[in-house]
C-alpha cells in the first residue's frame, strides 16, 4: 500500500481528530506501517479570516473548501472534517467514506464567575452561532450575546481576559482537548438541541478511489452514520445556511431512529419544533419529513435559502 495522506486543518482539535482517524486505520490495517500515514495540514479560509462572521465571508463551508480542493486535486487521499462544518449538499465527486463514532453532541457553558447560565443578569456570553444565541435566550432572556471567533484555546483565552462573562462551546471539542475542568454546565440536548452533526468526525475521500473507500468502510460507525444521515437530510430539506438557527439530533433506539429538530423564524422571535420516530433504515426519509414539517410550521416566518 502506498502512502496515505490525510488532509486536516492545523488547529489542535483538528489534529486530534486526524490522529484519531489515523489510529483507527492502523488498527484495521495491521500490515500498514505507521509512517505510511501522513497528516498534511491545510490552512482554510475559515482559519485565515478569524475576526469576521462566517456569514460575511462565505459560510461555514470555508472550514472545508481548501481541504476538499486538495482532495479533488489528489494532493491528499483523505480529508478529516468536523461534520457540523460541512455543507448539507456534498461536493460532487467526493463522498463521506466513514462517520467516526459520535462524541458527546451536547453544548457546554464555560465561565470563570458563574456556575449556571440562569445566574446571569445583564451579562455577556460569547458565541458565534445564531442557533445558540436564540436557544440561550430561551433559558435566560437577561443575557446579551456577543460574537466570538477562533479555536477553543483562543475563545477560552478571551474569556480569561474578561471580554466575556461566559462562552458556550461544543462539549465534544472541549473533551477532546482535555479542557473539561473549565465546564460549569452541560445543557441537555432537549433544552439546547445541538447543531446538525455536532460531535461527529466525517472522513471524506474521492468517490472513484475504491481502495481508500474500502479502508474507510472498515472504520465507519453504522449507528453514527444513520443519525448523521437523518440530521443532514433535515438540514438539506429546510435549505438553511450558516446563519439559519436550526438544531437537530437523531438517536437510535433499537431498530428505530428518533429525530428531534428545532427551527427559529428569520426574526428569531418564534421557534418551531418537530420530532419523529421510525425505522432506522429510513433515516434519510425521516429527515426529509421532519424538515418539511418544520417548513410547514414556520410558513412565511422562515425563508428557505
Amino acid at each position: 500500500m502506498k502512502k496515505i495522506l490525510i488532509g486536516s486543518r492545523a488547529s489542535k482539535l483538528s489534529l486530534v481528530y486526524a490522529n484519531k482517524v489515523k489510529k483507527l486505520i492502523l488498527e484495521k490495517e495491521s500490515d500498514l506501517p505507521k509512517e505510511n500515514i501522513i497528516i498534511k495540514t491545510i490552512k482554510t479560509s475559515g482559519d485565515i479570516f478569524k475576526d469576521r462572521k462566517l456569514s460575511e465571508i462565505g459560510g461555514k463551508k470555508l472550514f472545508c473548501k481548501e481541504i476538499e480542493e486538495s482532495l479533488l486535486q489528489k494532493k491528499v487521499d483523505i480529508a478529516v472534517h468536523a461534520l457540523k462544518d460541512m455543507e448539507a449538499e456534498e461536493e460532487k465527486n467526493l463522498i463521506i467514506g466513514s462517520y467516526i463514532a459520535r462524541n458527546d453532541p451536547r453544548d457546554a457553558f464555560i465561565s470563570l464567575k458563574y456556575n449556571s447560565l440562569k445566574e446571569l443578569k445583564n451579562n455577556v456570553i460569547g458565541s458565534s452561532s445564531r442557533r445558540r444565541e436564540l436557544q440561550l435566550k430561551l433559558i435566560n432572556k437577561n443575557i446579551s450575546v456577543k460574537h466570538i471567533r477562533g479555536n477553543i484555546d483562543t475563545r477560552i483565552k478571551k474569556l480569561n481576559e474578561g471580554l466575556y462573562d461566559g462562552i458556550v462551546l461544543a462539549l465534544a471539542g472541549v473533551k477532546n482537548l482535555n479542557l473539561e475542568k473549565n465546564v460549569k454546565e452541560i445543557f441537555s440536548s432537549d433544552s439546547v438541541i445541538p447543531a446538525v452533526g455536532q460531535g461527529v468526525i466525517a472522513v471524506q475521500c474521492r468517490n472513484e478511489d475504491q481502495e481508500i473507500k474500502g479502508i474507510l468502510n472498515k472504520i465507519n460507525n453504522t449507528e453514527t452514520k444513520l443519525c448523521a444521515l437523518a440530521e443532514r437530510s433535515m438540514l438539506k430539506t429546510i435549505g438553511g445556511d450558516c446563519d439559519t438557527a436550526v438544531g437537530g439530533l437523531a438517536s437510535l433506539l433499537g431498530d428505530e431512529i428518533e429525530l428531534k429538530a428545532q427551527l427559529f423564524s428569520d426574526s428569531g422571535k418564534e421557534v418551531f419544533f418537530h420530532e419523529l420516530k421510525g425505522k432506522k433504515n429510513d433515516a434519510i426519509k425521516i429527515g426529509k419529513i421532519v424538515g418539511n414539517a418544520l417548513l410547514k410550521k414556520a410558513g412565511p416566518k422562515f425563508k428557505k435559502k
